[in-house]
């Protein structure tokens, strides 16, 4: 009887299909600009982490943005970012050319702006900040995880896309923006404005220091802001520096570090593990893919990461990865909840497509998106500290990760 069913849906669609193949020209009659919004969609249709294409038929949708009128690139650009706003994931995007460039800037060394990594709600649109880049123009002009961004320069950020949005906050150094902010839970009536001179941002992703202690047994200090393209190789060298100097446990700090770069965040986790699973990726047809350790890890001292709202991405497969293979505990407080992974894809004319292609689940099987990752040992940090007193007395977190790496519990933990 299924068959039947089937086999009688099938006789009632294929129709409809046929006869939309009319409405729009063949592919050896497409124009250049028809192309590349085909070239576009056939990647989604591929290779998008949702079969559902958020409950709506791909296929149609594809049909209706052929039909608009693309006489120029700027009209296929537009009618492609209409397309792919059907999936509403603000991480699935397109880039025009000069977009595209500065995100591949912005994974390798060194970008011009105020310095923010952003991200738009899905269900309210609502531009949020992950975390400021350590040092920026943003951090210095006092910008938070989780803050709310209203307006660039007056421009109400509910009517621009993410990459519209970030395009807005780049610019020549020395010139000004002004952001309009609220707090996560704050009254609109509260927001501030926030003028901000763009600069240049050295995206130098390592911070380390040996750390005497007063037993005399030393602690490593490293703190990790971004996961770019040497990110692997600067902590590798960090450790194996303080390895040389009989380092007795360490400090990794994770805090409003937005992620970058999936791969780098399995090489980093491969240093600290000798073996277990990194991270899962499941895909749109349930399979699942894994990243294992290799056996070279650079060190078996013990370990504690610190993690806040801005620990997001490929720092939260960082850390679940150390966590649930009780390689460390985690100290501060619940993660942002992005687990997702994207995939960058160059079209034929210089642009760019991001597109989300799967999510990953840490090593026990939890999906993490949304939900972010519970630390072991949870310390809110009230009032805010400043950078200048990150790692000092003044920030209880890195207080209390010191106290839990000279209890024995922790020392025979982290050397099982």
């Amino acid at each position: 009887m299924a068959k039947r069913i089937f086999q009688i849906g099938l006789l009632i669609v294929l129709p409809i299909v046929l006869m939309l193949s009319t409405l729009t020209p063949s592919a050896t009659a497409f124009t250049e600009e028809q192309r590349l919004l085909s070239e576009v969609w056939r990647i989604v249709d591929r290779a998008y982490v949702d079969d559902t294409f958020n409950h709506q038929n791909w296929w149609l949708v594809r049909q209706k943005a052929l039909q608009q009128p693309l006489t120029d690139r700027e009209q296929t650009y537009t009618a492609i970012q209409k397309m792919l706003a059907t999936l509403d994931d603000p991480f699935t995007r397109f880039m025009r050319p000069d977009q595209y460039r500065s995100l591949q800037t912005n994974t390798s060394g060194e970008l011009l702006g105020v310095g923010l990594q952003i991200t738009q709600d899905g269900p309210s649109g609502e531009l949020r900040v992950i975390a400021p880049i350590e040092g920026s123009p943003a951090e210095q002009a006092g910008i938070k995880p989780r803050d709310r961004i209203l307006k660039i320069n007056g421009v109400p950020t509910s009517t621009l896309s993410l990459d519209e949005a970030a395009e807005r906050m780049r610019g020549p150094i020395g010139s000004p923006v002004t952001l309009t902010v609220a707090q996560e839970n704050e009254d609109l009536t509260k927001a501030r404005d926030v003028q901000i001179v763009r600069n240049r941002i050295t995206l130098n992703p390592v911070y380390a220091e040996l750390r005497p202690q007063p037993d005399g047994k030393p602690i490593g200090y490293i703190r990790l802001s971004q996961f770019n393209a040497n990110a692997a190789l600067e902590v590798a060298n960090a450790i194996k520096r303080m390895e040389a100097e009989n380092v007795d446990a360490y400090i990794l700090d994770l805090r409003s570090n937005p992620g970058g770069l999936l791969q780098a965040g399995i090489e980093v986790a491969r240093l600290w593990l000798d073996e277990g699973t990194i991270v899962y990726t499941v895909n749109r047809n349930g399979i699942q893919d894994s990243f294992v350790a290799n056996g070279q890890a650079l060190t078996q001292d013990p370990l504690i990461v610190l993690v806040n709202q801005g620990t997001a991405s490929a720092s939260e497969i960082l850390a679940g990865a150390l966590q649930d293979n009780g390689r460390a505990k985690l100290v501060g407080e619940r993660t942002f909840g992005k687990g997702l992974i994207q995939s960058l894809f160059n079209l034929a004319d210089g642009s760019g497509l991001a597109v989300t292609i799967a999510k990953y689940e840490t090593p026990s099987h939890h999906d993490i998106n949304r939900l972010g990752i519970s630390p072991d040992v949870v310390v809110s940090l009230e009032p805010p500290i400043t950078r200048e007193q990150i790692a000092t007395d003044a920030d209880q977190q890195y207080q209390v990760a010191i106290e839990l790496l000279s209890q024995d519990s922790v020392l025979a933990a982290g050397a099982s």
